[in-house]
This record gives C-alpha cells, sequence and structure tokens, in this order.
C-alpha cells in the first residue's frame, strides 16, 4: 500500500499515484511546474534515481520552495516564466504540471513544454475544467479572480490532441475537490491567526480569493460547475 502523501494543490495525492501507477520513472530526467510542488518533486527524484528540476513563477513561491527542499541534494530549484524558459530543445524525459496552467497562458506553456520535451517524452497535467457549458456568473467571477480559464471537460482531450500530444491515459479527479477546499479553509483560519498585522494585510487579497473559492465550492454549488482532469501524454 503507498504511503499517504501529503500535497496541498487540487487533485490532491491522486494525481501523482496515478502518474506512479501508469509509468516507469526510473531514470527520467523531470520537470515540475508551479508552486506547492515541493512534495511532488521530491518523489520525482526518489522515484527517477536522478536530479528533478522546479520551476516557480513569483520570488516568494521560491524562497519557500528552497526552504522546504535545502536538505535534498537532487534537487534544483529555478524561478522562471514558463511561457520562456531558459532549457534547451528536448531536455526532459517528463514534464508534470498539477493546477498550474489552466490560465490564459496555457497555449503558449504548452508550446513551451514540448519544446523542451524529448521526442516521445511524457507530459503529466492536471487542470481545472468548467462541467458545464453555460456558467453561472458567481463561478465566472471565482475563475476571473483566480486567473483561470478552465477547458470543458469534454474539449481537453481534444485541446492537446490538436497540439500532437496522444493520450496514453486520463482520470477525472473532480471528486477530490471537496477535500482540497476543506484543507483550504481549514488551513487559511490556521494560517491567518499566526499572521502579524503587517502581514495579514500584505497577504489580505489572496486570503480573500481562497476564502471566496472554497466558500463558493463547499457552500454555493459551485461543484456543480467546476472538475479536476488529469492526464498522461505523449509529445508525437
Amino acid at each position: 500500500m503507498e504511503n499517504k502523501i501529503k500535497i496541498f494543490l487540487p487533485g490532491l495525492d491522486n494525481q501523482i499515484r496515478f502518474v506512479r501507477r501508469n509509468l516507469d520513472l526510473k531514470g527520467k530526467s523531470t520537470l515540475t511546474l508551479g508552486s506547492a510542488s515541493e512534495e511532488i518533486v521530491k518523489i520525482l527524484a526518489d522515484e527517477t534515481e536522478t536530479k528533478a528540476e522546479l520551476i516557480v513563477e513569483d520570488y516568494n513561491s521560491l524562497l519557500n520552495s528552497r526552504l522546504l527542499l535545502e536538505k535534498k541534494k537532487n534537487l534544483n530549484v529555478r524561478l522562471m516564466d514558463f511561457e520562456f524558459t531558459d532549457f534547451n530543445d528536448k531536455e526532459f524525459d517528463l514534464v508534470y504540471a498539477q493546477g498550474s496552467i489552466s490560465n490564459p497562458r496555457r497555449s503558449k506553456i504548452v508550446k513551451e513544454m514540448k519544446r523542451i520535451l524529448k521526442p516521445e517524452g511524457l507530459f503529466c497535467v492536471g487542470e481545472v475544467v468548467s462541467l458545464k457549458e453555460n456558467l453561472p456568473q458567481f463561478v465566472l467571477d471565482i475563475f476571473d479572480s483566480s486567473d483561470l480559464e478552465p477547458l470543458h471537460i469534454n474539449n481537453i482531450e481534444s485541446y492537446y490532441q490538436e497540439r500532437k500530444f496522444e493520450i496514453i491515459d486520463k482520470k477525472d479527479l473532480s471528486f477530490t475537490l471537496n477535500d482540497y477546499y476543506t484543507k483550504s479553509l481549514y488551513e487559511l483560519k490556521k494560517s491567518v491567526k499566526d499572521l502579524e498585522e503587517n502581514e495579514k494585510s500584505y497577504y489580505k487579497k489572496i486570503i480573500n480569493m481562497i476564502s471566496h473559492e472554497a466558500k463558493a465550492f463547499l457552500n454555493q454549488g459551485a461543484d456543480e460547475f467546476i472538475g479536476f482532469y488529469a492526464l498522461i501524454m505523449k509529445k508525437l
């Protein structure tokens, strides 16, 4: 039985377990995208038995990731724009993203990931998706405030196929979101108690965003409209 892994992202531990169960990772060079992915990159480093890369897009995430990973010698954390990385063409066997590219820049990011993936390289993606075509305004407001631009669940596979990826496996992880948002509210309340007044002011925007999103999902019926979908794909 697999040990419980603590991953605080949409999809929780289920996406990385889905990947581990379906792929032989040993010896593969990996790149992980996004903050709060420290546990994921540690798993990939252990499974591949080689150095694993993590990139984040803001300085606070960089500092936090380096602090959490400082004792791991086979990991490297860097600050990079996902659309314009410093990596060479065809550098990685596998790129992993969990909830980090479901935004208006998706197409440019996917193009960049395809550039740095080796021929037949693997792209493991978890995406926030919309479950219905016509979304109420409060759900659109959530997407807007969180800088999300979800694909419809029926269109996500064709989106990647049109960009020359072969879908190897897929899994609907929408069932994880209730736990994710419940934990979000719990962690938020716990964290706010420990913040100084000046810190509360600094983090006010993100605190309000997380609180609003979680409460809408749990209490206002947003679970009918928001899902999470994981794909394992091969670059053609």
